[in-house]
């Protein structure tokens, strides 16, 4: 089938809209015809940097587009999605799917009763970090995620879980692939009426845990995650795109040789360089722009009908649901401190 230009558009121009709006302008299989914001002087600037049309009112372009990404804050997702679901339009929304899980279903539900196509931007998993794991064979017993943010002041329509968790979220669900048996947290709201800070565990049916943590009030980005598994150990760095596997199979020898020994109370672990002893494998790791896959991935399910983007309609929704419930169970065990009333 020859490749087609599809006519996009990006509806929200704040830090992820410029961005798409950017990447559209360069992809081929692409034709940026509109972008949309509120701020119609921003829009404007945008437009021309692009050789588009600027719009401040998103309901002017249902009639002249293909594909559509919601780039807005998060509460308004929903009423955009379904308006342009309703006109058979696919729709990219930025993460998370939708402000609440009734919200989120009802764009899942409209876009299947109109076999509408609809991808979320959880763009952590198009990161090539995590694409040069997924091919692995591994069953995950443990996971440790650790997502930290300085405060950015442009998200504040909803907390860090939503924010910044909602990513790990996704990419362990996606790793696990077991339903979510319970889950527990506690946090805290600093800055903002939205939690700031959040430890959740999250447990699944098969057994495996997961241990998130999530905080937008560092002084640096930090975006790291580690897998235990009884063949492989991976530790992976988002930002740096870097990351190692210590494979069991790889390593018997070694594990052998510690199990083998009479009086592992006496063994010094200092007198031994594990690193050395270990055989550690550098992940393979390709240069690829992960918001440049997600909406090439986007742009081809739209094309080829038996292709799928990178996260879908669904998966977006399990990920939400999973994000309420721990802020359900945030909500249950957490506190608010008061420093007005503190003691002294």
């Amino acid at each position: 089938m020859q490749e087609r230009k599809i006519r996009t558009a990006v509806i929200g121009l704040g830090r992820m809209g410029e961005l798409h709006s950017r990447i559209y302008n360069e992809l081929p299989l692409s034709r940026l015809v509109a972008v949309v914001d509120i701020d119609f002087d921003k829009a404007k600037r945008i437009a021309r940097q692009c050789k588009c049309k600027a719009y401040k009112d998103y309901k002017n372009i249902l009639d002249k587009v293909d594909t559509v990404t919601i780039s807005t804050p998060t509460c308004s997702h929903h009423s955009i999605a379904c308006d342009f679901i309703r006109y058979n339009i696919p729709v990219l929304i930025e993460k998370p799917l939708a402000a609440t899980v009734k919200e989120g279903r009802e764009v899942v539900n409209l876009a299947q009763r109109n076999n509408v196509l609809v991808a979320v931007g959880h763009s952590e998993r198009c990161n090539p970090i995590y694409l040069s794991v997924k091919g692995m064979d591994i069953q995950p017993i443990f996971i440790e995620a650790t997502r930290i943010n300085p405060y950015s002041f442009r998200t504040t329509d909803i907390g860090v879980i939503l924010d910044l968790m909602i990513h790990d979220i996704d990419v362990v669900l996606s790793m696990v692939k077991s339903p979510v048996k319970k889950v527990d947290a506690i946090g805290a709201n600093i800055l903002n009426q939205k939690e700031d800070i959040c430890y959740a565990r999250i447990f699944f049916r098969n057994g495996c845990m997961a241990s998130l943590s999530a905080s937008r009030l560092a002084l640096k980005s930090s975006r790291k995650i580690q897998i235990f598994s009884k063949t492989a150990y991976l530790s992976m760095d988002y930002s740096k795109k870097r990351g190692i596997v210590i494979r069991s199979d790889e390593n018997i020898n070694l594990l052998k040789w510690i199990r083998d020994q009479d009086n592992l109370i006496n063994l010094d672990p200092l007198s031994f360089n594990w690193r050395q002893l270990l055989k550690i494998e550098e992940l393979n790791v390709d240069d690829i722009e992960p918001l440049r896959l997600e909406q090439e991935s986007f742009l081809r399910s739209v094309i080829f009908k038996d292709s799928e983007p990178q996260v879908t309609g669904e998966e977006g929704l399990k990920a939400l649901s999973c994000a309420y419930r721990i802020i359900h169970s945030l909500k249950i065990h957490s506190f608010v401190y008061d420093f007005n009333k503190a003691d002294t």
